[in-house]
């Protein structure tokens, strides 16, 4: 069985990782994958990005299965042209992914569909005196606003300002350019106070299935301080959405979303990612996303069994999910990510790493790959902002973060950068 994945970053080199363990033993493929990913499959020089380059090569490779990691492609309609052409693919149509492509879009959508999420309203590059007022105002009024720039910024487009100048000056980055035409229409929003937590719905446009909840870490700074970026680090299950809350939020958010999308239609398929806020009047939604986290695949791929992995995404992408009944590792996982120095600011790439195989020593254990290359004489090197997701798996969070942490401390390169307090919401708790 050829297996295509799309992407070349962590999320990816899980993803391979996990359908490896597949006693189906499948051909994989990546597009463009990364040094790690070369270790399980053959590795293509295609773009995530590059649409037709992407269905020309799963034509070449007569590819049973295409899952789609990045939300370029997904937005650009790669999933709406590979089944076109008769390929099986995981993934939404690019209408159902304007739920991530465009925040403005998913806000309107969430009040279409009476989804529970912060206040917020919309502006362009021509309204930015009346945006910059209305900054202003609820600064004023103790009503903190945060700016996201509406269209793909890679993770970076969302600044969550802490006074009206700080605010200001990134609605005017937007406008001016810094996220390129993601930053043409900027959505402020109501600043929602409480804990944050990620929920994964594997939809194949009729039934879903929940993964384990996570909890990702956006800040680059112990404290959650510091810039957003793309994601420092991860676990789940997160007890902050115990079985009574996961329940509520099925009910409230991701079963409205799904009908609406029918109702729309334009049935949605493939991973639904819903960002929440645990609020004092409940969760409200922060974000959609179309597709699988990263780094919370880094958590969630182990705790899949082995032979249930790629049975789940063949699910999803033949519309068979009602047939199968999930069944999770009742473990715990976490991922420490090892971000190049300057991260998520610029960044060198052609750092040597060491000490790979010392890590991958320790029982529990995996480094993913994320920005990696490697090097004439076959040595690894940097090659991205983020380079590793060191994971582990324990009976308990405190063994998988001490998993983790081992692992992270043993790989080198210059100048590494990561958090020392992934998972500390839960340790509190606990």
């Amino acid at each position: 069985m050829n297996v295509l994945v799309v992407g070349g970053g962590g999320r990816e080199h899980a993803l391979g990782w996990a359908l490896a363990r597949s006693p189906r033993t499948p051909h994989l493929h990546f597009a463009p994958g990364n040094a790690g990913t070369a270790a399980l499959g053959i590795n293509h020089a295609v773009a995530s990005d590059d649409v037709s380059a992407l269905v020309a090569l799963a034509r070449d490779l007569s590819a049973d299965l295409v899952i789609v990691g990045p939300e370029a492609p997904l937005v650009a309609g790669l999933v709406d042209q590979l089944r076109d052409a008769g390929i099986s693919v995981v993934g939404p149509s690019a209408y159902a992914a304007q739920l991530e492509g465009s925040k403005a879009f998913a806000k309107a959508f969430m009040q279409r569909y009476g989804i529970p999420t912060a206040a917020h309203r919309t502006f362009h590059a021509l309204e930015a005196a009346e945006a910059e007022a209305y900054i202003r105002a609820s600064f004023t009024a103790g009503r903190p606003v945060v700016v996201k720039a509406s269209g793909l910024a890679a993770g970076k487009g969302v600044v969550v300002a802490d006074s009206a100048d700080e605010a200001v000056e990134a609605l005017h980055a937007a406008f001016d350019g810094a996220f390129g035409a993601a930053g043409n229409e900027v959505v402020l929003e109501e600043r929602l106070a409480g804990e944050e937590a990620s929920v994964f719905a594997l939809c194949d446009g009729t039934t879903y299935l929940v993964l384990p909840p996570a909890q990702d870490h956006k800040r680059a700074l112990d404290g959650d301080v510091g810039p957003n970026t793309g994601g420092m680090g991860a676990y789940a299950p997160a007890p902050v959405l115990t079985g009574q809350r996961l329940t509520e939020i099925c009910r409230t958010v991701v079963e409205p979303t799904l009908m609406g999308m029918q109702a729309e239609g334009h049935p949605f398929t493939g991973v639904l990612f819903v960002g929440l806020m645990q609020t004092q009047d409940g969760p409200k939604v922060i974000e959609y996303n179309v597709r699988l986290g990263d780094p919370e695949t880094q958590v969630l791929m182990p705790l899949l069994p082995t032979n249930q992995t790629l049975e789940l995404f063949e699910a999803l992408a033949h519309g068979r999910l009602g047939a199968l009944r999930l069944r999770t590792d009742d473990r715990h996982a976490a991922t420490v990510v090892l971000a190049a120095p300057g991260y998520p600011g610029s960044y060198p790439k052609g750092l040597p790493v060491s000490g790979l195989d010392e890590a991958a020593a320790i029982e529990g254990a995996t480094v993913f790959h994320a920005g990696t290359a490697l090097a004439p004489d076959g040595s690894f090197v940097t090659d991205g902002g983020r380079v590793f997701a060191a994971t582990g798996v324990g009976d308990s969070l405190p063994e998988a973060l001490d998993r983790a942490y081992r692992a992270a401390d043993l790989v080198r390169f210059d100048g590494k950068h990561l958090r020392h307090d992934i998972g500390r919401r839960a340790l509190n708790r606990v």
